[in-house]
């Protein structure tokens, strides 16, 4: 990246950094950020390694990241699961999670333990080779799918996820309905996730989702649970198209100006617990992709496990914060389960 790019996003990141996320959390709400909850989420990266890369991805996944999660780190995952029964949730990512080898069995290993998981699937990994009975594992265990489509149009799909993107997640969503996802009246939830094209905030959740569910069902036949809609954080891929289109600074001042403090209950950092590929931990995803460390320690899946009791430590920790922190409470609010109000 050049000289000039790289300025302009340091100058971008300087305008929500002027007076901090958690100097302005507490002059605009009257009291500092609020710490950790016990978390409830375990939401865990099984690598960078995509089939796809989107130009909004925060974690810069694709075809040629080789980082993908091992076989020990993924049985800590398991044994953390196991002593933790406050972890009600499983959320798997990636990259395309799928494609790491131990995916399927962290998935058993999750539901047998009854715990609820989440598959963030970006719809296309669906049609790869050597994954034709994915949607129908997904289904047989109860996994609940969160699918990111960026658009009910195919040009907008295409411009951010690439030629051919959105004929594939159409045929990805069919075969998903088929198995009984976001039918009605079925127990396989299929949300679908909408982001911005560009640096502008999601529009009204509920309205959306509307325009979704009339357009998908007329144009395609295509059935869903729920829409979320989440902002374009301002970290990574994003981060670089801003810098390079010169509009770093005006989409940190539009998150700073748009800040809400009624999202500040629901920010996902308060229950999430996130854990990297490698077995490292952090407040959320976000903070996993700028290296930003856990507020607290332990700071690693083999120390957590260590403790006689592993989520103890965590309870009203404090959360490490950033510029990107803006993203999650400007407007409705931004969480891995969409709008916050």
């Amino acid at each position: 990246m050049s000289t000039q790019v790289l300025s302009e996003r340091d100058e971008g990141e300087r305008e929500g950094e002027r007076e901090g996320f958690d100097a302005h959390v507490a002059r605009a709400s009257g009291a500092p950020l609020a710490r950790r909850a016990t978390p409830a989420t375990l939401q865990v990266n099984l690598g960078k390694r995509c089939n796809m890369a989107c130009l909004h991805c925060h974690v810069e996944a694709g075809p040629k990241r080789t980082e993908e999660m091992g076989a020990e780190t993924a049985a800590q995952v398991v044994a953390l699961l196991t002593r933790a029964p406050a972890l009600t949730t499983l959320d798997l990512t990636g990259g395309a999670p799928e494609l790491n080898a131990h995916f399927r069995d962290l998935v058993r290993a999750a539901r047998a333990l009854g715990r609820r998981v989440i598959d963030r699937c970006n719809l296309t990994v669906l049609l790869e080779p050597g994954h034709e009975d994915l949607a129908a594992f997904l289904a047989a265990q109860g996994v609940e799918v969160v699918a990111s489509l960026p658009c009910y149009l195919e040009d907008n799909v295409e411009r951010q996820r690439g030629k051919g993107a959105f004929a594939q997640s159409v045929e990805a969503l069919r075969r998903l309905n088929a198995l009984g996802y976001g039918r009605e009246g079925s127990p396989l939830t299929l949300n679908l996730v909408y982001n911005p094209l560009g640096p502008a905030l999601p529009p009204a959740q509920e309205g959306l989702e509307v325009a979704y569910k009339r357009e998908l069902r007329a144009r395609y036949g295509v059935e869903f649970s729920r829409l979320l809609t989440l902002t374009n954080m301002p970290i990574k891929r994003f981060a670089d198209q801003l810098a390079r289109l010169g509009r770093h600074e005006e989409y940190m001042r539009l998150l700073v100006d748009s800040f809400n403090p009624a999202t500040l209950e629901g920010l996902m950092c308060r229950d999430h617990l996130s854990v990297s590929w490698d077995g490292r931990l952090f407040d959320c995803d976000f903070n996993q992709m700028l290296e930003l460390p856990l507020g607290a320690a332990p700071r690693r899946l083999d120390d957590l496990l260590a403790a006689p009791a592993p989520l103890a430590a965590l309870a009203a920790a404090p959360v490490a914060t950033g510029a990107h922190c803006f993203g999650c409470a400007a407007g409705a609010g931004s969480s891995c389960g969409g709008a916050l109000r």
